[in-house]
C-alpha cells in the first residue's frame, strides 16, 4: 500500500510538471507576441535566452517518465498518462521554440504596421485562449470542450492566410513584411501544436484516438 501510495504521488508530480511547463510555455507566447513591436531588442533577447529552462523542464518530464516506466512497471491506464507526458511535453517544447523564433524575428526587424500586428496579436492571445481552457478541460474531464478547442484552431489558421495573402506591406518594405508572415507561420504552428495536445488529452482521459473516433 506504502509503495502503491508513493507511486501514485509520482505520478501527480509528474501531471503537476506538465501543468508548470503549460504555464511557463503560455506566457512565452504572451512576451513573443508583445517583443514584436518593442522600441528595444533586450526583452526579444531575455525570451529567446530563457528557452533553455524550457529545454531542461521538458528533459526532466522526460526522465520521470522513464524512471516511471522501469520501476513501477505500469498498469495500462497510467501508461497511457504516460505516453500522453511525453508527447504533450514534446509539443510545448516545440511552441517554446516557436515563440523563441518569433522574438528572433524582433531582433531582425521591428513590425509596426497596425493591420499586421493586431492580426499577429489576435493569433497569439486566440492560441493562448486555447491552452488556459485545455488546462479547464483537463482538470474537469470535459471531453465536449477539448473537441471545441481542436475546432478552434481554423480560427487561427484563418488568420495566418489572411496574412499570407497580404501583398501591400512587400510595396514599402519586402523585408518587414517576409518577416511578419513569417511570425504568422510560427503562431500557426503554435495553434497546431496546441491541437496535437488537445488531442493526446483526449486519448488520455478516454483511452481513444481523437482521430479515430471524431473524423
Amino acid at each position: 500500500m506504502v509503495i502503491r501510495e508513493k507511486y501514485e504521488g509520482e505520478l501527480n508530480l509528474l501531471i503537476e510538471d506538465l501543468f508548470k511547463l503549460g504555464k511557463e510555455v503560455y506566457n512565452m507566447i504572451e512576451q513573443s507576441i508583445s517583443v514584436l513591436s518593442d522600441e528595444k531588442k533586450d526583452n526579444a533577447r531575455n525570451l529567446i535566452a530563457y528557452d533553455k529552462k524550457i529545454n531542461q523542464m521538458e528533459y526532466d518530464i522526460n526522465e520521470k517518465v522513464v524512471m516511471l516506466i522501469t520501476k513501477q512497471q505500469p498498469i495500462a491506464t497510467d501508461l497511457r498518462v504516460m505516453i500522453s507526458a511525453l508527447k504533450i511535453a514534446s509539443e510545448l517544447e516545440r511552441m517554446a521554440d516557436n515563440s523563441t523564433n518569433i522574438a528572433q524575428i524582433r531582433k531582425r526587424a521591428k513590425i509596426t504596421d497596425y493591420f499586421i500586428l493586431m492580426r499577429l496579436k489576435t493569433m497569439g492571445k486566440l492560441a493562448m485562449l486555447m491552452l488556459r481552457d485545455l488546462e479547464t478541460a483537463v482538470n474537469n474531464k470535459d471531453i465536449l470542450l477539448i473537441k471545441e478547442i481542436i475546432e478552434r484552431d481554423d480560427d487561427i489558421d484563418d488568420l495566418y492566410k489572411e496574412i499570407n495573402n497580404t501583398t501591400y506591406l512587400i510595396d514599402n518594405d519586402p523585408f518587414i513584411s517576409a518577416q511578419a508572415h513569417l511570425a504568422a507561420r510560427y503562431l500557426e504552428r503554435i495553434g497546431d501544436h496546441i491541437t496535437n495536445i488537445s488531442e493526446s488529452c483526449y486519448y488520455y482521459i478516454t483511452g481513444k484516438h481523437y482521430e479515430a473516433v471524431e473524423k
